[in-house]
């Protein structure tokens, strides 16, 4: 019963109440901050678990008149009300029951690479970058390009984009994994439809103090910088690249004049991913279950794939086919796969913890 699992909730919201009003808590500062935490976390639940219950009641109370003279009409009519109401409060309860990734509320690191198909992989990266910078112009977040590296005939050959903003990883995490698409290249002179792909990689933006590194475990290259990046390219020894050697990550930067700031980029960027493997290490230890709530798995799997030629996307985990993929390009319209996304994976995760 949904009401028995409800129960320790309210019940610890209580004595929270109860301890916050205590002689010993408030002379504590660090115990009353705690707990008043905890208590703001709870009062969502809280609240809707209250009005379920009465919600609940009102039922029961309603149906014991159905068989009323008088009151028997009206009792059918609440019930019209109420019935779907309790349901509805259900779903939403059983979304907060769901333990909260606890990467939600971050920025986000995004990194898009060109896989197969050569040049026109380069471009498509380059026309998913500007959806998603699009999208997050329009959800009000900004967007920091971190690296990037463009491809021989335009486009790039990888882009890392630091996006932040409310809610900007619980968006877009579901996003990693191995992108596809179908479309006739601008050099294709008889019109054949070429397929190519890029990855994509979704980190959530880490504080210092989560990732500890140890220098020993560094190599530091320094250069001079290479490709279509201004007048200091190819003047100055400014591009860094760091190793990470336990686990050979290999992060390069470029983008800034300054050494000293390619670095610090750079250094930022293989926080977030040895945070993003650390993850994943995690997932596969907790099992297939923890993967719906978190956005990470094999970002080699094909996810999704852009079929121009036909103006069709369709996200393969989901089976959603959408027959706007032009529009969806353009930023407005990326809720429409991400939001069955986001409800796809929280029923899933309902299922497993059998709320």
């Amino acid at each position: 019963m949904l009401k028995e699992k409800l129960s320790p909730f309210l019940k610890r919201y209580n004595e929270i109440t109860k301890l916050l009003s205590s002689q010993e808590i408030t002379n504590d500062i660090k115990k009353m901050t705690a707990l008043s935490k905890e208590q703001s976390d709870l009062t969502p639940i809280k609240e809707k678990t209250e009005k379920y219950i009465q919600t609940c009641e009102s039922i029961e109370e309603n149906k014991e008149l159905l068989d009323d003279n008088e009151l028997g009409e009206l009792a059918k009519e609440e019930l019209k009300e109420l019935e779907p109401e309790k349901l509805k409060l259900e779903d939403e309860i059983r979304l907060l029951l769901l333990p909260k990734d606890p990467n939600d509320d971050r920025n986000v690191y995004v990194e898009l690479r060109a896989g197969t198909g050569g040049d026109e992989a380069a471009l498509f990266v380059e026309d998913l970058f500007k959806a998603y910078l699009r999208y997050a112009e329009l959800r009000g977040w900004s967007v920091e390009i971190i690296s990037s590296s463009e491809g021989s005939a335009g486009g790039f050959k990888e882009m890392i984009t630091l996006i932040k903003g409310k809610g900007a990883y619980s968006r877009l995490k579901y996003e990693g994994g191995t992108h596809r698409v179908q479309r006739v290249p601008e050099t294709e002179s008889q019109g054949r439809v070429h397929t190519s792909a890029i990855t994509v990689a979704i980190m959530p933006e880490v504080d210092d103090i989560e990732i500890e590194i140890n220098s020993n475990d560094l190599k530091i290259d320094v250069m001079r910088s290479s490709g279509c990046g201004g007048q200091s390219v190819n003047t100055t020894d400014s591009a860094v690249r760091i190793t990470h050697l336990p686990t050979g990550i290999v992060v390069t930067n470029q983008d800034q004049k300054s050494q000293h700031k390619n670095k610090d980029k750079a250094m930022k960027v293989l926080k977030a991913r040895l945070y993003e493997l650390e993850m994943r290490e995690q997932t596969a230890k907790e099992g297939a279950d923890r993967k719906t709530q978190v956005g990470t798995g094999d970002r080699s799997g094909r996810i999704r794939t852009y079929n121009y030629p036909q103006n069709r996307i369709t996200d393969h985990r989901i089976g959603l086919t959408l027959y706007r993929l032009d529009a969806i390009m353009q930023g407005g319209l990326f809720d429409e796969i991400i939001d069955p996304l986001i409800t796809h994976f929280q029923a899933e995760a309902i299922k497993e913890a059998g709320i």
